[in-house]
């Protein structure tokens, strides 16, 4: 089930998490952006995909959090989903090298399509600080509302009793997690770091984490079902 609110929509168990923020004063700013840069440019993801990394993920389901910074800006790559593109859409240069990395650790051939909505059907919540942008223009979103928005999403994971694994590739994603181990009482989340999957910064520390495989045993140890990494 979805729940409308303002001109988004989001999955039930997410709106009952976060439903104090939608009157807050930074929120109803956020949505009057959001609605105005739709009427003068072109703005992905479209309109009923915003909200899918909350859709498809279940606030009661997640068992992993991947942060991203905001969407793909190009025509068709962005779908709510971070790091992900639609099957028809060719993987960009960050997805490439999470392909080749999860071959490095787990010999799981490169696919042929870059859609990742089954890793957050099994419980991976592939979240993006800022849930919108501008076409053509990267960050362009920036620091209009949603990056409050998403902190709440995790400050509510973080403040779970199950456990959560926050897979953070690049220092925008620490810092963005920093409250993790600050709400955290019981230190019950796992934290995994590297360099984030960017061509700029791949050799520097994300090939080589080996987080996919770390990822399945740490769920394994929770008793929970490990991710299927591969794509069909």
């Amino acid at each position: 089930m979805i729940t409308t609110l303002k001109n988004f929509t989001i999955e039930t168990s997410w709106d009952e998490v976060l439903k104090n923020e939608y009157e807050k004063e930074y929120f109803l700013k956020l949505a009057v952006f959001v609605k105005h840069e739709r009427e003068h440019h072109v703005v992905y993801p479209p309109k009923q995909l915003v909200f899918s990394a909350f859709q498809k993920t279940p606030f009661h389901k997640v068992k992993v959090v991947i942060v991203g910074q905001d969407p793909y800006h190009g025509p068709g790559q962005a779908h709510g989903l971070c790091f992900s593109v639609p099957k028809a859409v060719a993987p960009p240069p960050s997805l490439q090298n999470i392909f080749k990395e999860l071959e490095q650790d787990l010999a799981i051939p490169i696919p042929a399509h870059g859609c990742l909505e089954s890793w957050a059907e099994q419980g991976v919540l592939l979240l993006n600080a800022t849930l919108t942008v501008r076409e053509g223009a990267p960050l362009s979103h920036h620091n209009k509302g949603w990056e409050t928005f998403t902190d709440a999403a995790i400050r509510a994971l973080a403040l779970r009793q199950d456990p959560v694994i926050f897979v953070l590739w690049g220092r925008n994603a620490i810092d963005k997690c920093k409250q993790v181990n600050e709400l955290s009482t019981q230190l019950q989340h796992t934290i995994l770091t590297a360099a984030h999957p960017s061509p700029f910064s791949a050799a520097r520390g994300f090939f080589g984490c080996g987080h996919f495989s770390k990822i399945n045993e740490i769920l394994k140890k929770q008793g929970k079902a490990p991710i299927r990494w591969q794509l069909d």
